[in-house]
């Protein structure tokens, strides 16, 4: 019988030794490979199948759009020939007022403002101003303080601003009333306690400035009784060329700020800064202009000091124009103007705070143009002694004199030397020291304002409603020159005398208010000061 040959079998086996077990790693290699394979097919389909998404939605137009590209209809920006029918010197604003063709902010158009809700808030604050400007100065101004919380504006209108198609456009704006100056307001104020006190007189029978500042007086006198019929807690004058900035306040509301003032406080000191442009050819300060110098009461002494001459670049003081602020006063009987930095009462010596924080902005000289119309509206002689007489301080006399007598190539060579900041190692120290700061909340606001189409939707709106043509009586009686420019200078030259016949100055011995003097704009202290000396109130 044939015998089958034994197959070879393992030695371990047949010592009686187990076998490994590879079957099972072999599958479970294979099986984790193949699961890193999905993994990765995923990642890569996953991105690819979000961006077919994202096409397939914009393509359709529906699902996520850009923020930018919205546009409200109530805010539609108006068509150009809507407002074709303004006068010239409102259309010529649309440039400034108009949303930007570029991609400025563009994420704020759609921002709701609701202006026309009736305000219930306390305290309700009110500002006064005494202005000639334009719709391109005067939108701006008027609804950033909108939104940071006022909620009446007193504007005294002149030349520019009380022209039919200008004032038209501001009287049809909610909380704001516009006062003409008219031969009856004229004879009222001509009437005024302020001219049979002593507190004002040192300004009366002079020129310029000097009358701006009396007239600017007789104005806030005015609105303090105004504001009061208005139901208004505070009252503020400003000029269209100052911002409110609120820092310190628990929101961006200057309606905050006051709220948290202890009751017995009278009035509110506002140290303000100044702007320091960088280019000599900015057209819409708010919305360009993000450096300002900070104020002597905000700086600690040895910087300020330390720093001074870096800080004032040859110029006759720390800031070109005024140092000494603004003030908010609380509305109460015997209430009365001090000047158009402070306020005073009759009755008391007012309890007043200076804010550590919160500031007016002061955009003074931002443009070139300034130069030359500041020259046009004062009739005084480009001479040093002359421009003594018209201006009380001294860049402003500088600058009278070199726009009265020097070229344009000249004048914006002088203007770069001594406003424009286009140094920028010394912006950079100075910002590090910080004399000089950046403040983006105003810019922000305005171009959100801007780009949202609020200030051509007014202007839109006035002519729709037919604001703008205002009667033929009012414009015959109102005073001054159809000339915008001539407007403050016409009050100066002419219906200032007139007023000013009317009323006999004020016996030396005569002192009814024994209040303090009314504070004119003042500079900061300079070098020759002493080192712990404030700011005069």
């Amino acid at each position: 019988m044939r015998r089958t040959r034994p197959e070879p079998t393992d030695r371990s086996h047949s010592e009686g030794m187990p076998a490994p077990a590879q079957a099972p790693s072999v599958v479970a290699g294979v099986a984790g490979g193949a699961a890193w394979r999905h993994l990765l097919l995923l990642l890569t389909a996953l991105p690819l199948a979000l961006a077919l998404l994202a096409f397939a939605l914009q393509w359709r137009g529906g699902g996520v759009d850009d923020a930018g590209s919205r546009w409200p209809a109530r805010l539609a920006v108006p068509a150009p020939s809507r407002l074709q029918s303004l006068h010239s010197s409102a259309a010529s604003c649309v440039e400034v007022l108009a949303a930007s063709a570029g991609p400025a902010f563009p994420y704020l158009r759609g921002w709701s403002f609701h202006f026309d809700a009736p305000d219930t808030h306390h305290p309700k604050v009110c500002v006064q101003t005494s202005t000639s400007a334009g719709l391109d100065q005067i939108l701006p101004w008027l609804y950033y303080h909108k939104v940071v919380g006022v909620a009446h504006f007193l504007l005294f209108v002149e030349g520019k601003a009380a022209k039919p198609s200008v004032a038209g456009v501001l009287e049809s704006i909610p909380g704001v009333k516009v006062v003409y100056r008219t031969k009856e307001l004229e004879e009222q104020q001509a009437r005024s306690r302020i001219w049979d006190e002593t507190w004002l007189s040192g300004f009366f029978y002079k020129p310029c400035n000097y009358e701006l500042f009396v007239k600017q007086s007789l104005n806030m006198e005015m609105a303090i009784v105004m504001a009061r019929e208005s139901g208004m807690d505070w009252i503020m004058h400003l000029d269209t060329d100052e911002l409110l900035y609120p820092g310190g306040a628990s929101e961006y509301s200057i309606r905050r700020l006051l709220a948290d003032v202890p009751e017995d406080v009278d009035m509110v000191i506002f140290p303000n800064y100044e702007s320091s442009v960088e280019r000599d050819d900015i057209k819409d300060p708010f919305s360009e202009v993000s450096m300002f110098k900070k104020n002597y009461d905000h700086l600690p002494k040895d910087t300020y000091f330390g720093m001074y001459k870096e800080a004032t670049r040859g110029n006759p003081n720390y800031f070109i124009t005024y140092g000494n602020g603004k003030s908010a006063a609380r509305i109460q009987d015997h209430l009365r103007p001090n000047g158009a930095h402070r306020w005073h009462n009759y009755a008391k010596s007012p309890n007043e705070i200076k804010l550590e924080e919160a500031a007016v902005l002061h955009y003074t000289y931002t443009k070139f143009s300034d130069l030359t119309s500041r020259r046009d509206r004062c009739g005084c002689k480009p001479t040093k002694e002359d421009v003594k007489r018209c201006f009380m301080l001294d860049f402003d006399r500088a600058a009278f004199i070199i726009a009265s007598t020097a070229s344009e190539e000249d004048m914006l060579r002088w203007y770069n030397e001594r406003v424009v900041w286009n140094d920028k190692q010394l912006n950079l120290k100075l910002l590090r020291k910080g004399v000089l700061t950046r403040i983006y909340a105003p810019m922000a606001i305005v171009q959100g304002l801007r780009e949202s189409g609020v200030f051509t939707s007014v202007i839109a709106a006035a002519v729709d409603n037919g604001k703008v043509q205002l009667k033929e009586s009012v414009d015959r009686n109102r005073t001054g020159s159809d000339d915008p420019e001539d407007g403050p200078r016409t009050f100066v030259a002419a219906n200032a005398r007139k007023i000013l016949s009317v009323v006999e100055p004020a016996p030396a011995h005569r002192d009814r208010d024994s209040g303090a003097s009314a504070v004119p704009p003042l500079s900061p202290p300079g070098l020759d000061d002493t080192r712990g000396e404030v700011l005069a109130r």
